[in-house]
């Protein structure tokens, strides 16, 4: 199948949040598109929002097996993941430009070709300087 193009798929997301001792789960069932550019992966779709416009999300699976989550919208976030590395990046809001790190715990990544289908997991702890913020699970299942 030629992915060069893109290629509509069905997306299962569900996220784990755990800070400061709550813990939060989230659960989407998203349409979203598969691109495949040279050798890196590209998985897109749009997150709903309580309120406002739903933000563009676009996951970045690179040949070495390193991954971005990148956000636009209001809140524009690049979180780059690999395996038991601590990762810098930043993350704009209306009030600044904030950097903080993420430690990727366990990063798992698998495609199948026919047909088209794949899943995402990825547990990581997010700090703001040395401070951490939470720890997340994000699982990502997608299918044309």
């Amino acid at each position: 199948m030629d992915l060069s193009q893109g290629t509509p798929v069905s997306i299962q997301l569900k996220t784990v949040v755990d800070q400061a001792g709550e813990k939060k789960n989230f659960y989407f069932d998203l349409e979203g598109q598969i691109v495949k550019i040279g050798d890196t992966l590209y998985i897109r779709y749009k997150e709903e929002q309580e309120e406002g416009e739903p933000v563009p999300v676009t996951i970045k699976v690179e040949p070495d097996g390193k991954i971005q989550l990148i956000r636009a919208g209001g809140l524009r976030m690049r979180l780059k993941f690999a395996y038991q590395e601590r990762l810098e990046t930043s993350y704009k809001t209306p009030y600044g430009l904030f950097q903080i790190t993420t430690f990727t715990r366990n990063l798992r990544f698998s495609l199948k070709d026919q047909p088209v289908a794949g899943s995402i997991l990825i547990d990581y702890d997010l700090y703001s300087q040395a401070e951490k913020i939470g720890e997340y699970h994000l699982e990502l299942e997608f299918t044309t």
